[in-house]
């Protein structure tokens, strides 16, 4: 019974004095129930609203008020013309337009009752579905007036999906998946591969040859970036034949933002095989720790608008966050390179840095 006792002290021991391990053991459940916890909502809490036609209807303006005082809306604007709303749409800048039509208050007033319309957008139609259903409440209530006959007359309320009008979730999983899956291949696959010549004594042999080290990283990452666009291009044939997700905008442009991720993915990958030394870790790392952040805070599942504003910022450091919403907008909306110029100057950006700060940092560890 000592020698059992012994070596468990022991045990304990190895694991104490492990930091890394120590992280996984005591960190990583902290950080998951957290994140589970804030982070898995299906609620709506923050839809940004715009009204449509009918300005100076008092009518119309008390239930704009309406909507911006109920917790779930936010009045963001008022627009003049349907063209003007496709393009709200497209520029993220509003996630639902009530449409007013013309002599509102008039037509409540005489008895023939109102119509309104509720448009949002379908690109995510598990959202666009919750919102509808709440602003439907609030607009059948917001406006009851007694008609001329004594009856109470209300408001009927039209629904309308842009992009998406048939409701099919794969306009929604599929840039998200893509997005999980270009982040994930190509990050654990190049840290494997480095950790692997690590692991077997064979890096060493590599950079004494007269090759510059910094392209043997390089010539490591070259084929995984061929194999990740060989992926890219299978992501999308299959989108397009099988799952007939429309490509409706440039396709140039949706390849383009996809390589940016690749680069980006390929880098983090880098990264990651500079901070372990066996091929075990750095599936843990590029695996399990970046699958978590990737999966709740880009949007693939849940609104990241509905998540406390920690984890909001959070999301802004993730890649992933800002092509999957890149690619809703080519490949569904069928926006242009100005709709999502920001996204793309963002991707950019943060390829660059994640690419600098990779090759820096190996670059250390070699010297």
């Amino acid at each position: 019974m000592k020698e059992f006792i012994a070596f468990v002290k022991v045990e304990l021991f190895h694991i104490f004095r492990d930091r890394r391990t120590m992280l996984i053991l005591l960190g990583m459940p902290v950080v998951q129930i957290l994140l589970f916890g804030f982070a898995i909502t299906t609620e709506v809490t923050d839809c940004r609203l715009m009204v449509l036609g009918a300005s100076g209807d008092v009518q119309a303006e008390r239930m704009a008020a309406r909507f911006d005082a109920n917790p779930y809306f936010r009045l963001v604007g008022w627009l003049d013309s349907p063209e003007a709303m496709y393009e709200a749409f497209r520029s993220d800048r509003t996630d639902m337009v009530l449409v007013v039509g013309d002599r509102f208050s008039t037509r409540l007033a005489d008895g023939t009752g109102a119509a309104l319309q509720l448009v949002a957008d379908g690109t995510d139609p598990n959202t666009a579905h919750m919102m509808m259903n709440y602003a439907r409440a609030v607009a059948a209530s917001a406006v009851t007036v007694p008609a001329s006959q004594g009856q109470t007359v209300g408001v009927t309320v039209e629904t309308h999906l842009l992009f998406n009008p048939q409701m099919k979730s794969a306009y929604n999983f599929v840039p998200g998946v893509m997005g999980l899956i270009l982040m994930l291949i190509c990050a654990m696959m190049t840290s494997l591969s480095i950790v692997r010549e690590k692991e077997t004594g064979t890096m060493e042999v590599l950079l004494v040859s007269p090759i510059r080290p910094i392209f043997i990283i390089m010539a490591k990452a070259v084929p995984y970036f061929l194999l990740s666009c060989v992926n890219l291009a299978t992501i999308l044939f299959l989108s397009f034949y099988v799952l007939h997700v429309p490509v409706a905008g440039s396709l140039a442009l949706l390849c383009g933002i996809s390589l940016l991720l690749i680069l980006a993915a390929l880098s983090l990958g880098l990264f990651v095989s500079t901070l372990v030394r066996t091929q075990v870790a750095a599936m843990i790392i590029s695996g399990m720790v970046m699958m978590m952040p990737v999966m709740l805070l880009s949007g693939i599942i849940f609104p990241v608008e509905s998540m406390p504003e920690v984890l909001q910022w959070v999301s802004h450091a993730i890649p992933a966050k800002w092509y999957i919403a890149a690619v809703k907008k080519v490949m569904v909306e069928g926006a242009g390179f100005a709709a999502v110029a920001r996204e793309t100057a963002i991707l950019f950006t943060m390829t660059v840095v994640v690419i600098i700060f990779s090759l820096l940092k190996f670059k250390q560890r070699l010297e």
